[in-house]
Formats: structure tokens, sequence, C-alpha cells
């Protein structure tokens, strides 16, 4: 069976579209479709059942989808692993990691780890956590840059930071000079948000969902300078990480009572190799941020 069809046919599946999926690939949707039916042929199965506006596969295809996708992942395991004859003067970690956590915490390591590593190049993927967890367990990400106060029976992880989420004022406003502050208090106030799925943003859902309450929510964005122009501008009060105000006058970080502790690590798929390069980068970061 040529891999090469099998990649075509995934790309295919997950897309649903043959002009988008040709696209994706850099190639013709002629050569798409002749690649698909071919791979038809070889198997001598009806694998997409196709329309107009949209395919779906049969029910040969679901099956096929299930072994290709297991199949291609145990190439790309096997590339990676066969990559390690090569030590570590090249490589490539796919990382991901949520705005603010890349913009706040990330430059600085960035800069040294490729000071060090010169020959490993890193793609960085910007999304929240609930989204990281998903593109680690689908083998699109090698590491990804989570909470790691939660088990999950899919992912692996390594504690980088112990850190605290707070309520974000301005200066001016009446809590600014609060020891703390409770999340009904909050919640009563115009708010400015991260989007759903960014842990940010969980603690205020568990609340207003748990008491019933729906949160006056006036401006949501997962940009976290966005965020702090917002909350200095009267807009609403948000939540945050004390490091993002730390060096900001005009901004006030406020604990909450009972405190909302966060844990920052690492995490990688439990069944995936991990490169020699992502195993340097993980041990970097936790040299890196030990020391902050």
């Amino acid at each position: 069976m040529d891999v090469k069809r099998l990649r075509y046919f995934a790309q295919l599946a997950q897309t649903g579209n043959f002009t988008k999926t040709a696209d994706q690939l850099g190639i013709a949707q002629s050569a798409l479709s002749i690649s698909i039916k071919k791979l038809e042929e070889q198997l001598g199965l009806k694998l997409i059942n196709r329309s107009e506006r949209q395919m779906s596969l049969t029910a040969e295809g679901q099956v096929l989808l299930r072994h290709a996708n297991k199949i291609l992942e145990d190439i790309e395991q096997a590339e990676k692993e066969l990559q390690e004859l090569k030590g570590l003067t090249c490589g490539v970690i796919n990382f991901g990691v949520s705005a603010m956590l890349a913009s706040y915490y990330l430059p600085d390591s960035l800069e040294q780890f490729k000071k060090v590593y010169p020959g490993i190049q890193i793609n960085i993927h910007e999304a929240g956590t609930a989204t990281l967890e998903k593109m680690l367990i689908n083998g699109e990400l090698d590491l990804a840059l989570i909470r790691s106060d939660r088990e999950h029976d899919q992912i692996r992880h390594t504690v980088l930071a112990e850190e605290q989420i707070v309520a974000c004022v301005p200066k001016e406003h009446p809590f600014s000079n609060q020891s703390h502050l409770t999340l009904e208090s909050f919640c009563q106030q115009p708010l400015v948000l991260f989007r759903n799925g960014y842990f940010l943003r969980e603690a205020v859902n568990q609340y207003c969902s748990s008491n019933k309450i729906k949160p006056d929510i006036h401006f949501e964005t997962n940009l976290p300078e966005l965020l702090k122009s917002m909350v200095k501008r009267g807009i609403g009060i948000g939540t945050c990480l004390p490091i993002i105000v730390r060096d900001d006058p005009d901004l006030i970080a406020i604990p909450f009572e009972p405190a909302i502790p966060l844990q920052l690590g690492i995490g990688w798929k439990s069944s995936h190799y991990l490169s020699s390069a992502a195993k340097a980068f993980v041990q970097f970061m936790q040299d890196s941020l030990s020391q902050k």
C-alpha cells in the first residue's frame, strides 16, 4: 500500500473537501482524485462517497482511516528515532503554548536554547490549554506548555513552575487597595477575559456555572497585551498571572481568596517517542525556569 496515498486519504478525511485538501497538500485537485481512485482500485473497495459540495467516508473508508492514522503515526515516530542517529546538530520540535505564556515565559529561554542548539528548529503553535492537550493526543505537537496539576492518561508531563491566578485591575479601581479578592466580588464586575479554552478563564467559568451566575463579559481576547490595554481603559477587570503586570505601574495584581493555584509544565503524548532534541528542550526549560 502506497504511503503517499494513505497520507492523501487521511488529509482528505480530515478536511472533507477535495479542493481544500489539494491546496493543503500543494498538488492539483486532479492528482488528488487520481490518487484516491487508485487507492480504491488497489483495495477493491469504495472509500469515499462523493458529492458536489461535500464528501464523506464509506464504512470501509472509516476502517481504513483508523488504520491509516496509526500507520502514519508509526512512520513519523520511526523517522524521529532514525533522526537521532544524527545527534543534536539538527531536529525539529513542534511546541504548543498559549499566547500569554509564550510572551512572558519563552523569549529569553528560546534565545538561550538557540545559542546552545542552533541546528534545532522550534515551530511554535499558539492555542488555549484545552486545544493544546488535544493537539498532543492527536500527534500534532511534540511538546506543549500546559497545566501540570491535572492527570491525563494519554499525556505525561514534567513540572516547570508554580504560579497563581490573580485579578488584574487598573490602579484607580476601587479594588486596587484590597489585599485579596473573592471570585464572588470579581464576577459581579464588568469583565475582560481570555476566551474559553484558556486556563485564565476556567476558574471564572466554573464559579459562575456552579453558582448559576451570568458574568458581565465586556471583552474577550487571547492576546495578553490587548487584555491589559482594555483593563487600563476601564472596560473591565480580568484575570492574569502576576508576571504579566509585574512591571506595569498602571495595573495591580490582586490575589484571590481562596487562592487559585496554577502548576505549569511541559507535556507530551505518553505513547510517543520523545526525541533527543525534545528531551534537551525539556531539560533546558526546567533549568531555565528554575532560575527565575
